[in-house]
């Protein structure tokens, strides 16, 4: 776990590797509950068996809204910001999803922080965001991650 000081300390950072998350698996019952959640129950993601069948990755796949779904998660586990009282996640700039996420595959996250902005009260980070597929070459999603951090107003 990557630990910064305090906000101040964030421009020290831009342009480099703030930090990379552990890996995180993602089995069938992870994918399904997501399934449950938005509605979206396409066989590709909910039914194995016909996935083996048909599926030109032989089995199930993460829906790419799960596995962006997974990137604040994957960032509280590997940074903390000391002196931080809120942080809001405020969008996305861009989001391409490269590569299939196959059930029971581990991805994890690293960070790179792009630029700061100030915003009313607080900070605004750009990340660019990478999920990596264990043992692939090819990442499973990008994005460019906007998160406004707002001072602890305790002491």
């Amino acid at each position: 776990m990557r630990i910064i000081e305090n906000l101040d300390a964030l421009p020290a950072w831009i342009g480099q590797e703030v930090a990379c998350s552990d890996w995180l698996s993602v089995d069938q019952a992870r994918i399904q509950r997501f399934a449950d959640a938005t509605g979206d129950q396409q066989w590709i993601h909910t039914d194995p068996a016909r996935a083996q069948l048909e599926s030109p990755y032989k089995t199930t796949i993460a829906h790419g809204y799960l596995t962006l779904s997974l990137l604040p998660q994957l960032l509280e586990s590997c940074l903390r910001i000391d002196g931080v009282g809120m942080s809001v996640n405020y969008g996305l700039d861009r989001v391409r999803f490269p590569a299939p996420l196959p059930a029971g595959q581990r991805v994890r996250a690293r960070l790179i922080l792009e630029r700061l902005q100030s915003v009313a009260g607080g900070l605004q980070a750009h990340w660019d965001a990478t999920i990596e597929l264990e043992q692939s070459d090819k990442p499973v999603c990008v994005a460019q991650m906007l998160v406004r951090y707002y001072p602890s107003t305790t002491p």
